[in-house]
């Protein structure tokens, strides 16, 4: 039986994601074993864990190529927040620690949503329900 879920992410640097996450609000998971070569993020509850790996242990991994976040997306990552104030929040604190906002916060279908890019182009969408 399936019980857990992790999605790992490629990152160019470990530690510049790592304090960007933890500076838009994302715990870090604090692990006896984290090393230059993971970095453990925890979203939600339940928690869902979304783990860092440097660009080549990540393709050690896959054992192919990664998909280049100019180009193209690969996964678009939605998280739900509770209110329209946390929602523009977080958007200013992605914009200050260098990421990308490529949907400003709006009301859409009668959701109010915002998406940003972190450093390496992943693709995250907030929402309140």
């Amino acid at each position: 039986m399936m019980k857990q879920l992790w999605i790992n992410l490629p990152v160019h640097d470990l530690n510049r994601s790592k304090e960007f996450f933890r500076s838009i609000g994302v715990p870090i998971m604090e692990n006896r074993h984290e090393t230059d070569q993971m970095v453990g993020l925890v979203v939600g509850n339940p928690q869902v864990q979304i783990m860092l790996f440097p660009d080549e242990q990540f393709k050690r991994f896959t054992q192919n190529d990664l998909t280049d976040t100019n180009e193209s997306t690969e996964v678009l990552f939605s998280i739900s927040v509770d209110t329209k104030e946390e929602l523009d929040e977080t958007i200013g604190k992605v914009k200050q620690a260098g990421g990308f906002v490529f949907s400003e916060p709006t009301e859409r279908n009668g959701l109010y949503g915002a998406g940003f890019a972190d450093l390496d182009g992943h693709r995250w969408n907030l929402l309140v329900m």
